[in-house]
């Protein structure tokens, strides 16, 4: 396996690059997302993305087919399990809105999975890499994008931790999530059978960079080998441990960013908003990466 450092870089971009904070994430701006990337700009937001892991991009238009076409150059783009949420005529397009057919709030979250700490496809063998995000429609308040570092939540674990949980796996269950955190809509029993419950490495070494980062989040359901209740106990204590107020990016919103994040390397959550005045429209694409090693 070939390991990137990117902080190795000369730092001179294709485009203007400014850090969003000390520890993650940076705005790139002077790319058009309308037009397809070409080669040589692409290859600098992959660096961007794996030495900051969180990349905004600001206002502009990206159409849906452009956007599934901007996922496609990270990597084969994950179709979810959840079709009632496929949008545009693409079924790599994943929306979540609360509007009705008039473009009114209609009272009702879509998904308040979204509100938890989490990692996009966890639930899955082939875990997620990128994920893409529109934002077509914002609130004026509240529905903000939190997103923290696991890199330094590894980092910052005692010596006695780390020893507690190397070589430990944690079970990862859609079914769990959605159904605790989004009970009135739960998967059909086609989508449960489709997604069964796997496990992955509670510490996870990033496949690019070759750092070592904790690997959990609100699809985490209990530790293999525990007695259910001891594990799931375990896999919140942890939870709990990896958000470092000075190792997160909150993003407040305008109409038309995009933002693109390392699932492999980072948690993120929704705030809440109030979902019978305010109208929250995104899309997304998740791009998927490999088996957690």
């Amino acid at each position: 396996m070939t390991m990137i450092n990117p902080n190795m870089s000369d730092g001179n971009w294709p485009f203007t690059l400014r850090p969003l904070t000390p520890h993650l994430g940076a705005e790139i701006s002077g790319v058009n997302l309308a037009d397809d990337l070409d080669d040589a700009v692409f290859r600098a937001i992959q660096r961007a993305f794996l030495q900051y892991q969180v990349l905004l991009f600001p206002p502009q238009e990206v159409p849906p087919g452009q956007q599934v076409r901007m996922a496609r150059c990270f990597g084969e783009v994950q179709i979810h399990v959840m079709n009632q949420y496929h949008a545009d005529g693409y079924p790599e397009l994943y929306r979540l809105s609360n509007l009705d057919a008039d473009g009114k709030p209609n009272g009702r979250h879509p998904d308040k999975g979204t509100l938890a700490w989490h990692t996009d496809g966890s639930w899955q063998r082939v875990t997620g890499h990128a994920t893409l995000i529109y934002g077509e429609v914002m609130p004026s308040s509240g529905g903000e994008t939190h997103f923290a570092d696991m890199y330094g939540a590894y980092a910052r674990l005692s010596d006695t931790w780390k020893a507690r949980i190397q070589g430990m796996r944690a079970v990862h269950n859609l079914d769990f999530s959605r159904t605790r955190r989004h009970g009135e809509d739960p998967l059909t029993e086609a989508q449960r059978l489709a997604k069964p419950p796997v496990d992955h490495p509670v510490v996870r070494t990033h496949p690019e960079t070759g750092r070592k980062c904790l690997y959990l989040g609100d699809h985490a359901e209990t530790i293999v080998g525990m007695p259910y209740d001891t594990g799931r106990a375990l896999v919140e204590e942890l939870n709990a441990l990896a958000i470092h107020p000075d190792l997160t990016y909150e993003h407040r919103w305008t109409p038309r960013q995009l933002i693109v994040w390392d699932n492999r390397c980072i948690l993120h959550r929704a705030t809440g908003y109030d979902p019978a005045t305010q109208g929250r429209v995104i899309r997304r694409c998740t791009v998927l990466g490999s088996v957690p090693v």
